[in-house]
Order: C-alpha cells, then structure tokens, then sequence
C-alpha cells in the first residue's frame, strides 16, 4: 500500500538521506501511526543495517539479536558474541567500514526505547558511537524510531549528556486527519461518503492501523461490530495494550484519560489532583506526555490565569474506548447494531463531534477565511447555578477585532434552529458580553455536518461551516 499524507516526512527524510553530513534523526509518535512503515518505505533496499528492540526482553536477548542482525547484513558465517552495547557498536562500526566509501550508510534502530533496559548503559554506548565515531563521518544517517514519546523526548531530544544537541533532525507522526482519513480509507478500498467517515473517524480516530483493519466489504456499522464487540475482537484490548507498550507507569496515565473522559467540558488542573490524587511534578509529566502523544490538548480559558487551563481528551478512539468498551459488561456481539440509534449513542455523536471539530481549528479557520489573521482559540465558562451558568467551547478571538463564539452541532441532516435554542444562544453571548466586558464584534459560527436549514430563527447565524469544510486540508 502506498504511502498516504506523509509528503512533508517523506522528502525530509530524502533530504536527510542527500545531506553531505552525518544525520541524527528521530522518528517518533505514537503506537500504530505508521513510522516503522515511512521509514521502510522511503529506504526500502538500502539499509546497511536495522535492528527492532523486543519489548520486555533482557538485554541477553535483545544483544543476541542484534548479533543475528549484524550477522544477516554482514553475509559472514560468525554471529559475533556480545556481552554490553558498547561491544555491539563496535561491530556495528566494523560492518559499516565493510561498505563502499561512496555509499549513503543508513542505519535504522526501530523501538528504541524497548532497547534501554534497566542497567543496560545502552544511551551510554550509543552517545560514544556518535559523538566518537559517527559524527565524525559525513556519510552516516542514523535513525532512532519509537512509540514511547516520552522516553523519545527525554533521552534523546531533551539529552543533557553526550548527545545533547545532537539530534539533528526530528520528524514526529500526527494521526490523520479527515481529509487525509478519507484518502487513506478511499485508497485502502472504502468508498464511504463524508457523513460516514465522520462517524468512522469519531470511534478509530486518525490512526492508520486502526483504519487499516477496516473490511470495505462490511458497512461501517459491522466493522465497529466485529472490532469493538465479537469474541476476540482485535481492538478490544487494545486500549491496555497502547498504554501500557506508551508509558511506564501506564495505571497513572489511564487514570488521568478515564478522569478526562468523564467530563465533556475538560477539567482544570485542581479538578483533575482532585478527581485522581496526582499531583506535583507527577502529575505535570503525565499530562506533558499525554498531550505529546495526541491524547490530550490543552485549551485556555478566556481572560483567565494559566491555572485555569483546560484538559481535555483529543483522541476519539479514547473517548469511544470510555464509553462504550471500558466497564461494558454486555455479551452482545452486535452491540453497536442494537444501539446505534440509541440515546447514549446520539450523546455520544454530540460530544464526539465537537472533538474532532476542535482538533480541526486550521480548517475552520480558513472555512472562515480568517487564515491570515492572528487569532486565538480558547473556551468560556461562568460558573453559576442552573439558570445563570454558561459556557462556550470554542471562541475564535481576532486580532481584526472579532471573536468568532462557536457552535458545533452533529446531525444527519441539516440542522434546524429553533426558537428555545436561539434564545439560549442568544442568551449564551449576552452572558459572555457582560462578564468579560469586551469590546468585539461577536459572529455566532454555526460548525454542523450538513448546514443549517434555513428558517425563521436561522437569522441568527452569522458564520456556517460544515462537514465538508472540515475535510481540506489548511
């Protein structure tokens, strides 16, 4: 299968492979978003040589293997007998000396973070081979890959050791996005209408082997059947799964991801030290490593103190995973047949919704034509009782003087406005112009699948952006 939506990555790994200087380069992002396959794809037949860590093995075992490797690429009959890294740099050096001097040597190391073993000195050994030896040649491209972006983070980029500023190129893989969701599902086979990769794209998210295990055969509706709810079904356990081959400590991280995924509107920092009794610098490396992998997005309040920061869940596999799979007792194997049209479910859709449109803030944007202009995307809330609260999940402040007040709204059809919703709407903005007294134009932004049908309370409506918008790419 071709590669879909990487052109960025692709040539800045070509123009690594041509640069006329040794290369450091990190591949990384999370589990299942395809990086071993853009680094296979891009160099296919011209490794010098790759090695992938084993997850949860000793050191004998992963230097065993990489004595198998070195022997595979070498074409010698002696497997070498390694007892620590830094023997096995050393023959990796040798079998690099045995190649042309005019030759590119790419050298790829996949799951590098499942190398460092406790004890193992493997960061050790691997800053002596650059700095020493490596950075000193100008035909070496190393590439480091691995899932667990906060040991990529940490150990490599943020290195306050040998290999501080040493990296010389990072490369980090989102998930997809609609847009390139629907080529990757349209090439793999699936030709869905927009209305129905949305829905795909609610419960898989833009991860590409999630969408790969598709059947184009089966309607979107059987695929979630066989995948989430049939006996041994491939993605339901694959929550665990990703968090715990992601973090160490992964009980931590899923607390603080079930925490979320409990609140529609996101938390703030003091709620979530509540909620979970994390707290301190913990706390601080969990969310930091959670928003890194795409699992999170942090939102600021408007005119409000950085403590009051916004949390929220990013991922719609997550918040599927949440609520529909985790504690879900039920035997049936077409679950999602029988409650598809259920009331949980449509609330589902709502929330779902406004998540992907807030992960699409470039596309709405320029659905508004306000890709030029300075802005800058936050949330509202006042807290009060249950006639006097409000709250605003989407404000676009405008350097042009205008905050675009946000309103996203999922339905299979046009979506009717009607006079109790224009009042709340009406009385939403009013709220918001009185406590944050500002001195903007306001532009109610209606973000829906399919419009808004025009009517006798449409009028209220100064900005649409659909579905389809929401599809380009920025």
């Amino acid at each position: 299968m071709k590669l879909i939506a990487r052109n960025q990555e692709i040539e800045e790994l070509r123009r690594l492979y041509k640069s006329n200087r040794s290369e450091f380069v990190i591949v990384y992002g999370r589990r299942r978003i395809g990086k071993t396959f853009l680094v296979n794809q891009v160099f296919q037949d011209r490794f010098t040589f790759t090695y992938v860590g084993a997850r949860k093995q000793p050191q004998r075992v992963q230097l065993q293997r990489f004595a198998r490797q070195l022997q595979e690429f070498s074409g010698s009959p002696y497997c070498p007998s390694l007892t620590s890294w830094e023997e096995a740099f050393e023959e990796l050096k040798a079998l690099i000396k045995m190649k042309s001097t005019e030759e590119r040597k790419v050298i790829f190391f996949d799951e590098m973070p499942w190398i460092d073993t406790p004890r193992s000195s493997f960061v050790d050994a691997l800053e002596y081979f650059w700095n020493a030896w490596a950075a000193q040649r100008t035909d070496i491209l190393f590439i480091a890959c691995g899932s667990a972006t906060s040991w990529m983070v940490n150990k490599l980029v943020k290195n306050q050791g040998g290999l501080h500023n040493r990296i010389t190129a990072q490369i980090y893989l989102r998930p997809f996005n609609l847009g390139e969701c629907e080529e990757f599902l349209h090439e793999y086979g699936c030709r869905w209408d927009r209305y129905t990769i949305m829905q795909c794209y609610m419960a898989l998210g833009g991860v590409p082997f999630y969408l790969s295990l598709l059947n184009p055969g089966e309607s979107l509706v059987q695929n979630i059947d066989r995948l989430f709810f049939q006996k041994n079904a491939a993605m339901k356990e694959e929550f665990g799964e990703l968090f715990s081959a992601l973090f160490s400590q992964a009980d931590k991280y899923i607390a603080v991801v079930m925490t979320l995924a409990g609140k529609r509107e996101g938390m703030v920092r003091a709620e979530i030290i509540e909620k979970t009794k994390l707290s301190g610098g913990g706390l601080s490396k969990i969310l930091e490593n959670l928003e890194r992998c795409d699992f999170i997005e942090t939102y600021s309040r408007y005119k409000s103190s950085v403590r009051n920061t916004v949390y929220r869940i990013s991922d719609p596999y997550t918040l599927f995973y949440f609520k529909f799979i985790h504690n879900n007792n039920s035997k049936d194997e077409h679950y999602w047949s029988s409650n598809m049209n259920s009331p949980m479910v449509r609330s589902w859709q709502g929330f779902s919704f406004e998540t992907v449109c807030l992960s699409h803030l470039a596309q709405i944007k320029k659905a508004l034509g306000i890709s030029g202009i300075s802005t800058n995307s936050c949330s509202w809330r006042k807290q009060g009782g249950e006639n006097d609260g409000a709250q605003i999940d989407l404000l676009i402040d405008r350097s042009d003087r205008v905050i675009n007040v946000c309103e996203m709204k999922f339905s299979e059809k046009p979506y009717s406005i009607t006079k109790a919703y224009a009042d709340i709407l009406r009385m939403k903005m009013a709220v918001f112009a009185e406590t944050t007294h500002i001195r903007k134009s306001l532009a109610l932004t209606m973000v829906t699948t399919y419009g808004v049908l025009p009517g006798i309370h449409a009028g209220i409506v100064q900005n649409e952006v659909t579905m389809d918008d929401l599809y380009h790419q920025a």
